[in-house]
């Protein structure tokens, strides 16, 4: 499909995720353009993404998209895996604007690290095996092993980081890893990076993290040279919009943005119209 040929440089970049997970993909964005004005998008009203079919997972992805369309961004980074390994193609097809999903650059990046590959992901992202074909699509004598986490979201959207109860969880979860002796872990969840206290208790110094945050900025920083679309002006103020309670989101994202966010409410699934009502021209 042919990009929009009216977006300017300046437009923001939507980014979108259940909740806060998509944070680690923000202050990475941050961290690598810093000049790109930013629209974050938490569907927190409908979190965990983790244990939903993959209909409803497109569903709410066409939402969100058609949303963020009005709001004239530029590009939309996909920071979400469940939603990169269940929706970026079909909707990829159906907007005029670049969408980038993580999977890809996760894959690409563990593939290089290492050769005994260990993936921690929602429940519906393992189901969809999109790691494992990535990777052995980079480089077929690697070995993967997946593990489903469906408690992390729910734990940390909940701010349940020093609860002892979260440590047994994370340990239980690793373990077959561990005993797998993978020499590379992938998060395949933008929300488990906020993880890594927790992780470090236990999982042995040798095994390469992999946030899949860092190579998806990266393609993104191309695919914006690319298109002419890089922001050279200064940046706007990030906007920040749920689905769920702005309060509970704003307290929760000061947590790791050392700032309180302004965070506004919207329904998406109301604003939404039908796809055979769309034109995109």
């Amino acid at each position: 499909m042919a990009y929009q040929r009216d977006v300017v440089p300046t437009a923001p970049i939507g980014i979108f995720d259940s909740g806060v997970g998509g944070l680690t993909v923000l202050r990475e964005l941050n961290r690598q353009l810093p000049n790109e004005s930013i629209l974050y998008v938490g569907d927190t009203a409908r979190l965990p993404y983790g244990d939903r079919t993959p209909d409803e997972i497109l569903q709410f992805v066409r939402e969100i998209m058609t949303w963020m369309m009005g709001q004239g961004v530029k590009m939309v980074m996909m920071a979400c895996n469940t939603s990169s390994a269940l929706a970026l193609e079909p909707v990829q097809a159906e907007f005029p604007l670049p969408i980038l999903g993580l999977i890809y650059p996760g894959a690409r990046a563990a593939a290089k690290a290492g050769q005994r590959i260990g993936v921690i992901a929602t429940p519906a992202t393992v189901a969809s095996n999109a790691y494992r074909q990535a990777i052995l699509e980079v480089d077929a004598t690697k070995q993967v092993w997946q593990v489903g986490c469906p408690q992390f979201v729910p734990l940390i959207e909940q701010d349940r980081l020093q609860d002892p109860a979260t440590v047994e969880v994370a340990n239980t979860y690793l373990q077959p890893l561990i005993a797998a002796n993978i020499d590379t872990l992938i998060y395949g969840c933008t929300h488990y990076p906020h993880l890594a206290p927790v992780f470090q208790t236990f999982l042995p110094d040798t095994i390469q993290r992999i946030d899949p945050a860092r190579s998806m900025v990266r393609a993104a920083a191309k695919e914006l040279e690319l298109l002419d679309l890089k922001n050279a002006s200064s940046r706007r103020p990030t906007q920040f919009f749920v689905s769920g309670c702005p309060e509970q989101f704003s307290h929760l994202a000061a947590r790791w943005l050392r700032i309180m966010p302004r965070v506004q409410q919207v329904n998406f699934e109301a604003l939404a119209m039908p796809p055979s009502h769309r034109r995109w021209g």
